[in-house]
């Protein structure tokens, strides 16, 4: 699997990297590809949501938190530039088993860490009872692409105030807030964030693909498709 590298390191919104995956996704001329990415403090929200129902918009403008939709399922999710990102890119057709193969792949990331952790059945990846990774999927006329937040740290007072599901939907899964479903990487091992981000690549990949100039305008292109709410 070949590891995505962009030409430059400029900061980008989230905006650009949905972009990426569609762009790496349509030129695919190989079977997989991996990036990881971050972003300045950012809410995204799942193809199916009600932004209303699902985020704190004045509390997102007040704090300058960006908001965008994603073509993907899935819940809400809050990103800053302590946790990752992680987007996987690959001609399988299968949406289950493009899943099952990126839950086991993070599984093994996190076990070379010494780190316990275990996949559910609705695709997130857990440490004891707890949240690290959420996953998400769509689907493309190439293959599937899945994407996820890995919690390394974060911004606690940001997730907690610009995400807002519903007592009753919190209630259903017998916790009281989203700070007893989650807990943080960093809490589980020494590494630095940056150390994990190149372990990431060292385990899953074997080459890279540099994008580029003429990739990125395109991904720029794309990205207008994905606009800030």
């Amino acid at each position: 699997m070949k590891y995505i590298l962009l030409p430059d390191d400029k900061q980008r919104r989230l905006s650009f990297h949905l972009a990426m995956e569609e762009y790496v996704a349509r030129r695919l001329d190989e079977p997989d590809y991996f990036f990881t990415w971050q972003v300045e403090p950012t809410v995204i929200y799942g193809r199916n949501q009600v932004l209303e129902n699902e985020v704190n918009l004045d509390y997102c403008r007040e704090h300058g938190i960006e908001v965008f939709r994603r073509k993907s399922g899935g819940g809400c999710v809050y990103a800053d530039r302590d946790n990752l990102m992680l987007s996987f890119v690959t001609a399988e057709q299968n949406v289950n088993f493009a899943f099952n193969r990126f839950v086991n792949m993070i599984l093994l990331v996190l076990r070379k860490m010494g780190v316990e952790a275990t996949g559910t059945s609705h695709n997130d990846i857990m440490i004891g009872d707890r949240k690290v990774c959420g996953t998400a999927c769509r689907t493309t006329p190439q293959g599937c692409i899945v994407h996820s937040t890995l919690l390394y740290d974060t911004n606690m007072a940001h997730m907690l105030q610009a995400i807002t599901p519903s007592r009753e939907k919190l209630q259903k899964k017998g916790i009281e807030s989203v700070r007893q479903r989650i807990t943080l990487l960093k809490e589980y091992t020494p590494l630095t964030l940056e150390e994990v981000k190149a372990l990431v690549r060292e385990t899953l990949c074997s080459g890279e693909r540099m994008l580029t100039a003429a990739d990125v305008a395109g991904i720029e292109a794309l990205e207008k498709n994905y606009q800030l709410t």
